[in-house]
């Protein structure tokens, strides 16, 4: 079952990391088998300065970084309210652990003030573990990376 607008707005509440090192914007679908959220890469982000002066680009592990708070944490979160039949409000805020990155490819660049979209579909969640398959893309439906994520929640 798809969850609500309210059911999405407690889960990003959940997200634990904050301005500048919070890389979601929304998130459109949810459900316990995929997720689906975006993320507008801001011109004015601090790592634009050094990489690179005079056509930046948006450095990889950030992009790596989005799909994890995407498809690692957030669903993370969302699929641990599930299993615990609660809202997710009503959880203790986890820290997320981020534990793997697993072939995971780039195909393209993305440049300040682009808007990307990251899909992920659950491999598994067991045990406060999870894995998903992930793939970042343009507005334009072209992948720009993917790979395989995994995370794990563990108590402050």
């Amino acid at each position: 079952m798809a969850a609500d607008a309210s059911i999405i707005q407690e889960v990003l509440a959940l997200v634990p990391q904050q301005e500048p090192f919070r890389f979601i914007d929304e998130i459109i679908s949810l459900n316990e088998e995929e997720i689906i959220g975006t993320y507008r890469f801001r011109e004015d982000a601090f790592f634009y300065r050094g990489h690179f002066p005079g056509r930046p680009i948006t450095p990889g592990v950030i992009l790596i970084e989005t799909m994890a708070q995407i498809g690692v944490v957030a669903y993370g979160m969302y699929l641990l309210a599930c299993q615990k039949n609660i809202r997710p409000s009503r959880m203790k805020r986890p820290l997320s652990l981020f534990t793997l990155a697993d072939n995971v490819e780039f195909k393209g660049i993305v440049a300040p003030g682009e808007r990307v979209i990251v899909k992920g579909k659950k491999i598994y969640f067991r045990q406060g573990a999870i894995k998903v398959d992930l793939a970042m893309e343009r507005e334009n439906r072209e992948i720009v990376c993917s790979g395989k994520l995994a995370g794990m929640g563990v108590d402050k």
